[in-house]
């Protein structure tokens, strides 16, 4: 008898990733953020002359604080993740996050979500509704732009999404607002200080590292 496979919350792939560029960062940096307790969100690269890297993570209670993004940021910027010149940006998801495991889709369930189809879904690649849950390899989601007589639940494969995230409305703000507490809460409970640091109007923590590194070209890339 084969013992079934037991994926852990912080090994639990990404549907939706990254490609090109932004895909080959997200290799290097993979295995070095999950050896602090870290999971990879998204990788963005942006500018072609003056170019950031940014890593957006968290641990897999979804929580990232100011400290957390300090200690991925020292651990990537001893690795030369693309062969230019570029400046390292490290931030939580913040309160209108990607959405791009399984379990995202599961936590999130109840809140509005817009999604972006790389794969058109019934001639039309863009969708926004009430995330209903998941069944399956698709996301249920309840479209609130649905005309009488039309279908308003659709369900949408996940690993045929370009993007998906949250959409800010007021009750995430209060879930997320209760879940920072708890976080807190925990922290104190451990007796270890929960540090807040400062967010943006987003809700997320950055860390960056601040100036342009020169990075050495590698040979046959």
């Amino acid at each position: 008898m084969i013992a079934p496979t037991i994926v852990s919350e912080r090994s639990e792939p990404r549907l939706i990733p990254e490609t090109g560029l932004a895909a080959r960062v997200a290799g290097i940096a993979e295995p070095l953020l999950e050896g602090l307790g870290f999971r990879i969100v998204r990788v963005r690269i942006s500018g072609m002359s003056g170019m950031t890297v940014q890593i957006m993570a968290e641990r897999p209670d979804g929580t990232m604080n100011i400290e957390d993004c300090e200690n991925a940021s020292r651990a990537l910027d001893v690795e030369d993740l693309i062969d230019r010149a570029y400046r390292l940006e490290v931030s939580s998801p913040g309160i209108d996050r990607p959405l791009v495991r399984r379990s995202d889709f599961e936590r999130f369930a109840g809140h509005v979500v817009k999604v972006e189809m790389a794969v058109a879904r019934d001639g039309r690649r863009r969708f926004r509704g009430v995330l209903l849950g998941v069944e399956g390899e698709t996301a249920k989601i309840r479209r609130d732009d649905a005309k009488e007589g039309e279908t308003a639940e659709v369900q949408l494969p996940i690993a045929d999404m370009a993007e998906a995230r949250l959409v800010l409305t007021d009750a995430l703000i209060t879930e997320s607002l209760r879940r920072a507490k708890a976080a807190e809460r925990t922290a104190e409970i451990a007796g270890s200080p929960h540090r807040s640091g400062n967010q943006d109007d987003q809700g997320k923590f950055r860390h960056g590292s601040g100036t342009s590194r020169p990075v050495a070209h590698h040979e046959g890339e």
